[in-house]
């Protein structure tokens, strides 16, 4: 299974739905960076997606999205090869 990370925040309902998304779908290990905790983290991830929101998913090198774009990507059948890649 590819490295998954994911940009987020304490408090963002948005994080915690694609949370359990990818763990439902076998994700244990997922890297969460705290934007709210280090500035300089959301800069970066700014500077990696061209986005201001959280939550920012990456699955191996590969950037997803949030978790509109990861649900959809899960809808339109994406989801589970890239896992699995």
């Amino acid at each position: 299974m590819p490295h998954v990370k994911m940009y987020c925040t304490a408090v963002c309902p948005y994080c915690n739905m694609a949370e359990r998304l990818l763990n439902k779908k076998g994700v244990t290990g997922i890297e969460k960076i705290r934007v709210d905790l280090d500035p300089a983290q959301r800069e970066e991830m700014m500077r990696l997606t061209g986005r201001r929101t959280v939550p920012q998913v990456f699955i191996g090198d590969r950037h997803v999205g949030g978790f509109d774009d990861l649900s959809a990507l899960d809808a339109a059948g994406g989801l589970d090869p890239l896992l699995a890649a």
